[in-house]
């Protein structure tokens, strides 16, 4: 082969791996898209974030502490911190530079009321239900701040690393960094803050080091990237999975990440059939989950229980009465069950399943279809906010406590189970409270109110130029560790 041949077919295999992003020279801004519905800052203590709002407040806010690529704790507008009182106290000292976008510093006295407002029992943050553990945020001096807990939580700085911790002004929604944000068109420009530390001439940051946003919808965040015109995609989930495979990018751009939390179907409605805990055992065990899984992916693994390991609970995770049964055998007891309720209540037995929109979704459903009708129920598909008897839970845990998972799948379960996870979090100490969360994982599993599938899908689409980006359990890949030139 001639020297040049040889050229120009490494240059085709290499904006081939780039799917269209490897024409894009290594010296301009970062383009990123994030699935969500728009470009815009949105307040985490009035609701849940899309993952396109999460990404864009972790880029312009922070908290406390942050996640890093690899989804480990560092430092944000705490430059360190100390765990006293045998856990039960927490004291951060800020950064002398932290800053807000128009140059004023950010005292104690501001993180101390934002995040007071987050933990207050009106707030709608996804996270205020597992912040009832602190007692306290006080100042100790402008630069000094205190969280008091009234038990011992060693996972409260996971917590804290999350978006929805971050701290703003609520006026504008304007955080300390590690970006600046500003519209840029029908999108956002992100500059990193300025370094207080630099010099006067090198105040300016260099074009790589800039970050055009856009929110948008799976499709179109993909096109973009297919043309050429985008480095990342960010927040894929299995809803548009297909649309990934259709898109002809190629498989080094395609990463997944083997996060960690919750994919199943969570009771929402114990009334007629549902209100037997063996009608709810039959739902679980008439899914095939091997296949279901199969079709979106094959690297995608069904799971049967509840915990996806032992964690902070004291027992391995609860196994389903049902586990030692194959396919064929579930399915035979599950229509005798069904069958049971008919004789008792005649007329069909019909199910609403909420689920999101998208193609992946509908392979779910399908599968999920397939195996009620095979046992005599009938399915019927509802929007994932209509009412409905079944409601899919697809989360990614924000930290790795298994209370979290017991609290997050007991949307309509039994009152002792509902008990037990109260107790979980309200143990006086950490042997106390790993007993009760395993009880609670056993009462649950018993009781049959979450019906496991899988651990949940995360998918981005990665420009080979983004060399600090790593898949993490937290899915979470903050935009400031995305090349190893920035902050």
């Amino acid at each position: 082969m001639s020297p040049r041949l040889f050229c120009l077919l490494s240059f085709a295999m290499l904006a081939a791996c780039d799917g269209g992003a490897g024409q894009r020279r290594d010296d301009t801004a970062v383009v990123v898209s994030a699935i969500g519905s728009g470009s815009a800052l949105a307040d985490p203590d009035a609701g849940e974030l899309d993952p396109a709002r999460r990404v864009l407040l972790g880029a312009t806010a922070q908290g406390l502490v942050r996640f890093d690529a690899a989804g480990q704790i560092e430092p944000g507008l705490a430059e360190r911190w100390i765990v006293i009182d045998d856990g039960r106290s927490y004291i951060f000292r800020l950064r002398d530079d932290a800053t807000w976008p128009d140059g004023e510093p950010v005292t104690a006295e501001q993180v101390v009321r934002a995040l007071r407002r987050t933990i207050a029992p009106r707030s709608r943050n996804t996270l205020s239900p597992f912040l009832a553990v602190i007692d306290e945020i006080v100042e100790m001096t402008p630069q000094v701040i205190e969280v008091r807990l009234k038990r011992p939580r060693p996972d409260l700085l996971k917590l804290f690393a999350q978006p929805e911790m971050a701290v703003f002004r609520l006026e504008g929604l304007d955080g300390s960094g590690p970006f600046r944000a500003t519209p840029h068109r029908a999108g956002v420009l992100l500059r990193p803050a300025p370094d207080p530390d630099a010099a006067e001439d090198a105040a300016a940051p260099r074009p790589q080091e800039t970050l055009r946003f856009h929110g948008e919808r799976a499709a179109v965040a993909l096109a973009r990237f297919r043309d050429g015109q985008s480095d990342l995609v960010l927040g894929g989930s299995f809803a548009d999975w297909p649309l990934v495979t259709a898109s002809g990018i190629a498989a080094p751009n395609v990463r997944l990440d083997n996060a960690l939390g919750l994919f199943g179907l969570a009771i929402v409605s114990r009334t007629g059939f549902l209100a037997d805990p063996a009608n709810r055992a039959a739902i679980a065990m008439a899914i095939d989950r091997a296949t279901l899984t199969r079709q979106v992916h094959p690297d995608w693994a069904p799971v049967e229980t509840l915990l996806p390991a032992q964690l902070d609970s004291a027992n391995p995770p609860a196994q389903p009465a049902w586990a030692p049964l194959d396919l064929d055998q579930r399915r035979q007891s599950a229509r005798a069950s069904v069958a049971g309720w008919r004789r008792a209540h005649p007329g069909p037995v019909t199910l609403r399943i909420a689920l999101p929109a998208g193609p992946g979704a509908t392979l779910v459903w399908s599968r999920v279809a397939e195996a009620l009708y095979a046992i005599g129920i009938a399915p019927v598909r509802t929007p994932l906010d209509a009412p409905a008897d079944l409601r899919l839970v697809d989360a990614v845990a924000p930290y790795d406590s298994a209370r979290w998972f017991v609290a997050t799948a007991c949307q309509a379960c039994s009152d002792d189970a509902q008990t037990l996870i109260e107790a979980g979090r309200d143990a006086p100490d950490l042997y106390a409270r790993a007993h009760r969360i395993a009880e609670a994982d056993a009462a649950l599993t018993a009781d049959g109110a979450f019906i496991p599938i899988a651990q949940p899908f995360r998918w981005s689409i990665v420009a080979l130029r983004l060399q600090a980006w790593q898949g993490n359990a937290r899915a979470w890949h903050p935009l400031n560790h995305l090349r190893n030139e920035t902050r």
